[in-house]
Parts: C-alpha cells; sequence; structure tokens
C-alpha cells in the first residue's frame, strides 16, 4: 500500500509559503471546538500505566506457568489431559477465586456464543472437568469447588490467595471431543494419507486479573484472546504414525524421530534454503517413524508465552530451514502440510515465505523470540498462535504467502505486544496488516506486492478510497468498539483494514517514517510481554513523537469520521501571476489530515506545499500564498489519492 501514499518526505514543502487569514465562510459539517477539543483518553493514567504510555512505578502482572499431560486418540476424536497451573498473584488484592478460560464450550449448543455468530458446523458437549484440586503452598492437595458458566469456570480457593507474589499450584483434569470442523479455531481435516488435527485452545486457560478492570472474565463468543503469560512444558502422546508439530520446541526429538530425521533437522538448523524431514515419498513409509507400533509422547517446551498450540497427522510431510535474525542469532522455520499440498506452487515454498517474513519483522520491528517458528496445513483459512499458524491447505501462490505473512505477523501483536484482542480487535489485527502490508513489498524484490486482499483494499483499488466508502457507512462501527460488538460484515473492513490505515496515515502522512518507526520499535520493546491498553499507545506514540494527536484519535478511532478537503478558489496575488498564486483550501467534514497542496503551471511544472493539520485549529477556510512566477493551470488537493477524501470533485481548482 505504501507505493500509493505519498510518503510525507516527499511531500514536503519546497516553496515559500505565504499564509494569510481569510474569512470562514465554508459552509460544513467541520468545527474546530469540536474536532480539536482535549482529549480524553479511554483509560486513566495512574501510577500503575504512566501519562507517558509506559508500565508505570506500581505496574503489576499476573503469571501462568503450564505443565500439561495430554494424549489424543485419533479414533474417538477424544482429547484428554491433566494440567498443573502455577499461578502467581502479583497483584496488590488477595484473591478469594480464581476465573479460568474453557473455550471448547464453545461447541456446545446451548453456548453463548450459539446465539450471537456462525453456527459451528459440529456441536460438541464441551469439556468434560473430572477434578480441581489446589496446592496452597503446603504440598498437599486440597479439592476445590468450581462452578462453570458458559466458557468460563470460577474456582473458590480453599484459602485466598495472599497479594504481591503469593503462589499456588491448581491441578485440573479434562477431556473434550475434537469438534471435526472448522468452527472455532480447530478441527479435524481429511487428507488423502489421513486426517490433519489443528488442536487449539485444548486446555482449561487462566483469565487475566489486571489493573483495568479485576479478572477480565469476556465469555469467549468467537473473538480471540487474552491470556498471562508463563512458561510451558507440554506433552503429547499419539499414535505411533503420527508426527506433532506445536508451539516451542521438540525436547525430545531422539524419541520421536528416526535417526535420519534427526540428522535432517540439524542440517535445517544451518541451511538457508528448505531441507526436507519427511518427504511425500515417506509419509506412506513405516520406516518413517521411529517405531511400528503403540504410541509416542511428544514433548515441547516454550518459555515467556501466553498460549500453545499443535497439529499431528500421520499425513504431514515436514521441512525446515534457518532463520536468521538480529545480533547472530537463528531460530527454525518449519511447515507441515498433506502430500497433495506440495510443490513450488504451493506448500512447496511455504518454509521460504514463513523465513522471509519472520526475518523481516525481526528486522524491522523486534526480533523473533522463541527457537521454533511453524506453518501447519489444514482447514482453518488463517489463524495464529505462539510460534505456530494454521494455514489452508489449498492456498497456494500470493494467498500462500499473504496467509503465512500475516499470521506470523501476529506473533508481534498480540503474542509479544498481548493486547486484549476481545475488548481492542485492531490492536491485533489492525497493527498485524499493518506490518504486513509492508513485508509484502519487501518479499522477493515485490514478487507479490502489492497487497491487495479482503483483508485490506476489498475493491482491490485505492485503499484510500475503499476506506472512505467505509468510513461513509452509517453502520459501520468505531474502531473502540468492543470486538464482540462488530458485525461479521465489518469485522475486516473495520479491526483490520481501518486500523491498519490509521497506522499508515500516522506513518506517512501525519509523523513521518523517520519518527513514527523508532517509536513504533520503543512500543513493541516497552510492552513487549505485558498487556497495554489502547490510552497506552495513544500516550506512548503522542510521548515518543512530539505530537499532540488527541484531534486523530477521537476522528479514527472513537469516531468514524469523514474527511473533505476542497480547492475553492485559485487566483493571482494582487492580480498578477508574477507576484504568486492565492489557494483557497477548506476543511468541509469532520476529519482533518495534514495534506499535500499542488500547484500545476501553465508551462507544466509542478510545485508542492505541505498544508499541516493545525491551518484548521480556527479555520473552516483558508488561503495559501504561493510563490511563483508564471500562470497557473490548476491547484489540487491531495493529488496522489494518500487520504481517505470522500468527495474528490472539490479537490481541484482552476483559476
Amino acid at each position: 500500500m505504501k507505493n500509493l501514499m505519498l510518503p510525507l518526505a516527499a511531500a514536503a514543502a519546497v516553496l515559500l509559503v505565504m499564509p494569510a487569514f481569510a474569512a470562514d465562510t465554508a459552509t460544513a459539517r467541520f468545527d474546530p471546538l469540536q474536532t480539536f477539543a482535549p482529549y480524553s483518553y479511554p483509560q486513566p493514567a495512574t501510577a500503575y500505566r504512566s501519562a507517558s504510555g509506559k508500565p508505570g512505578p506500581l505496574f503489576w502482572q499476573n503469571r501462568a506457568d503450564y505443565q500439561i499431560k495430554a494424549m489424543l486418540d485419533p479414533a474417538t476424536r477424544l482429547l484428554s489431559g491433566s494440567e498443573v497451573i502455577s499461578y502467581t498473584n502479583h497483584s496488590p488484592d488477595a484473591l478469594d477465586v480464581l476465573w479460568l478460560q474453557l473455550d471448547q464450550n464453545r461447541y456446545r449448543k446451548d453456548a453463548r456464543g450459539a446465539f450471537t455468530g456462525k453456527f459451528p458446523t459440529e456441536f460438541t458437549d464441551g469439556y468434560r472437568i473430572d477434578s480441581v484440586e489446589v496446592d496452597d503452598g503446603s504440598g498437599h492437595l486440597q479439592k476445590a469447588t468450581w462452578t462453570v458458566s458458559d466458557t468460563r469456570m470460577q474456582v473458590q480457593l480453599p484459602n485466598a490467595l495472599k497479594a504481591k507474589d503469593g503462589q499456588l499450584k491448581l491441578h485440573v483434569r479434562w477431556s473434550f471431543t475434537v469438534p471435526g470442523e472448522f468452527g472455532g479455531r480447530m478441527d479435524v481435516n481429511p487428507s488423502k494419507n489421513g486426517e490433519i488435527f489443528e488442536i487449539a485452545q485444548w486446555y482449561p486457560r487462566m483469565a487475566v486479573y489486571d489493573d483495568l478492570r479485576g479478572w477480565d472474565t469476556a465469555p469467549y463468543l468467537n473473538s480471540e484472546f487474552y491470556l498471562e503469560y508463563g512458561d510451558f512444558d507440554y506433552a503429547v502422546t499419539v499414535p505411533w504414525d503420527m508426527i506433532v508439530a506445536g508451539s516451542g520446541e521438540l525436547v525430545n526429538p531422539e524419541d520421536v524421530l528416526t535417526k535420519t530425521e534427526q540428522q535432517r533437522l540439524e542440517q535445517a538448523r544451518h541451511s538457508d534454503k528448505t531441507v526436507m524431514i519427511r518427504s511425500a515419498e515417506e509419509v506412506a513409509q513405516p520406516s518413517s517413524r521411529p517405531k511400528q507400533s503403540g504410541t509416542l509422547t511428544w514433548h515441547f517446551r516454550m518459555q515467556n508465552t501466553r498460549d500453545v498450540a499443535f497439529g499431528a497427522s500421520k499425513a504431514f510431510v515436514w521441512d525446515a530451514a534457518r532463520m536468521n535474525l538480529p545480533g547472530g542469532k537463528t531460530a527454525l522455520a518449519m511447515s507441515v502440510y498433506p502430500a497433495e499440498s506440495g510443490g513450488d506452487a504451493a506448500w512447496g515454498r511455504a518454509t521460504e515465505y514463513l523465513k522471509a517474513s519472520t526475518e523481516y519483522f525481526s528486522k524491522q520491528w523486534y526480533p523473533y523470540p522463541w527457537p521454533v517458528a511453524i506453518n501447519e496445513a489444514g482447514t482453518a483459512g488463517g489463524m495464529e498462535y505462539p510460534g505456530i499458524t494454521f494455514d489452508h491447505k489449498l492456498a497456494k501462490g500470493k494467498s500462500l504467502h499473504m496467509v503465512i505473512a500475516h499470521e506470523i505477523g501476529h506473533i508481534w501483536f498480540p503474542m509479544i505486544v498481548g493486547s486484549n484482542e476481545r475488548r481492542a480487535a485492531w490492536m491485533d489485527e489492525g497493527f498485524n496488516t499493518f506490518i504486513d502490508v509492508y513485508e509484502d513489498d519487501a518479499f522477493n524484490h515485490g514478487e507479490y506486492a502489492p497487497k491487495r486482499d479482503s483483508e485490506y483494499a476489498p475493491g482491490g483499488g485505492n485503499p484510500a478510497d475503499e476506506i472512505a466508502a467505509v468510513l461513509s457507512d452509517p453502520q459501520a462501527p468505531a474502531l473502540l468498539n468492543g470486538a464482540d460488538m462488530t458485525p461479521e460484515k465489518y469485522r475486516h473492513p473495520i479491526s483490520y483494514f481501518k486500523g491498519a490505515f490509521g497506522l499508515v496515515l500516522l506513518r506517512e502522512q501525519i509523523i513521518g517514517p523517520e519518527r513514527f518507526d523508532p517509536a513504533f520499535r520503543r512500543y513493541i520493546a516497552t510492552w513487549a510481554y505485558k498487556h497495554p491498553s489502547p490510552s497506552d499507545f495513544f500516550r506512548f506514540m503522542e510521548s515518543e513523537t512530539g505530537e499532540d494527536l488527541g484531534w486523530f484519535w477521537r476522528g479514527w478511532f472513537e469516531h468514524n469520521w469523514q474527511l473533505d478537503l476542497a480547492v475553492q478558489k485559485v487566483a493571482p496575488i494582487d492580480g498578477h501571476w508574477s507576484h504568486g498564486a492565492e489557494i483557497t483550501v477548506a476543511n468541509l467534514d469532520q476529519m482533518v489530515l495534514p495534506a499535500t497542496l499542488e500547484v500545476t503551471y501553465a508551462d507544466g511544472s509542478k510545485q508542492q506545499v505541505r498544508v499541516p493539520v493545525e491551518t484548521w485549529q480556527q479555520h473552516r477556510s483558508y488561503i495559501v500564498r504561493v510563490a511563483g512566477s508564471q500562470p497557473v493551470k490548476s491547484a489540487t488537493i491531495d493529488p496522489a489519492h494518500a487520504l481517505p477524501d470522500s468527495n474528490r470533485a472539490n479537490n481541484t481548482a482552476t483559476p
């Protein structure tokens, strides 16, 4: 998209600009007192979250570490497991209850989500909770009382968990039937060599207790996640002929891989070219597994993450390559997919795409933090989890690159910067769409650029014109609207498209890359593995870039205000072109943005003047005096169509 936006540097004024006052005679909806009124942030500054947008001196965040043992029975599709959650309460409050998320209950017929969005293709009974026990530090397990409410479970503690670093261990035994088709981020789907299990949201997970609202117990309707960070140690037992690809690092390859596969995996760690770990021909060969009966247990560890997910199938082809990260570090990019998805036109290049996008995001914004990144092929059209993405097995070429780059981009938002996706989807999807637009330009010298898809520019045309059409829809919700309150019709246009376009405007039109990029990098580093609110982002970007942006937060995020810039008159100064030109520009609607004014002379030459946003703080129309000596043929505001102007018919005027 950036090649359709006019870079701020290119639009810098090179002329002598001599503004003169003009009568505010424009009849318009624009009211400077409303647009530029003092901005009230959604969340107040406190000792926990400072006015600079950074964690305050008393900032705290709770922690949840997990040990999980699970077993998958493909014949019955039963996944059963036990887990120990080591929970640390860093808050200033004693906690007499704990809340857990039970996302599998979304598949029940009586789930709240069944009445708010699209139906799953298959209903299940959800979770079966067998037992809940608490060890409060004494080393003795005590039975706990629990109550299940839709997709949440409240655990009443025998003794309150003390404030400021109190710890306990919660033991939970559970099971559920894996739903057959994609309807809530996980599924079982067929391939010619066996079923593919995509397993996510598969264990009871701690809800977040934070300084903004205490326990955040928003039910899982189908919006995404808000989770605590911690370390994970998990083991998955499957039949001997299945391959498991899971978040984090496989710590027992000698138990689950043949010696040949172990050697190939080591080779891949040192190769920039994709190395085949298990070929399509080997999928049907029992010798590609270290044993030919019984079960195998795959053991993974992942540090400082908010979640883990995995894929499992006997049909997986497996390849991998080295990723080169900042500071001389490396990690492993891997892809697993059915044989029929292979080939250079499709998943045969998946690891190449994953490697390139992860390296780009790491260099441009923040280093990839984990030792492995995985693409898994199934029927999920595109879904992200820490260290692993579920992408569609039928995707090819441009669409496959696009979905891989987008889903692995979610590592940065919200896996590293842990925003609350259930309440602020734009801090997840919008930020990620923003960064992967630029990755698309960078990949292989623009092989698939520019990015034009249903997530960004639904009509495939100029993004500024596309978002202008969205803003004109009176039914479209604002970005600060809750994720669960955003109708499916508007989920992509608002959360993805408008969220991303807002950052493009900040970077390329309002602030400029030279200030935006360092500030955005510092935002990521400052809030890595923490939970920023919308106000934290707003305050941070203002403080770090040196701009008062309340007018932008109000118009773009709090409202769907429209922009209508116009050129109303072009005339020579004092009646003589040799003295220069007087160009009357106007702002006719509620939104304001800085803009480029382009003057075209009779001989075909052009000059540009930057009209700053401050122009409109006291005026609805304004005369811009442009130095020059030739007759002016025309004057145009926003000639590159970089801004979402709702009416381009009034953007150009002639003398």
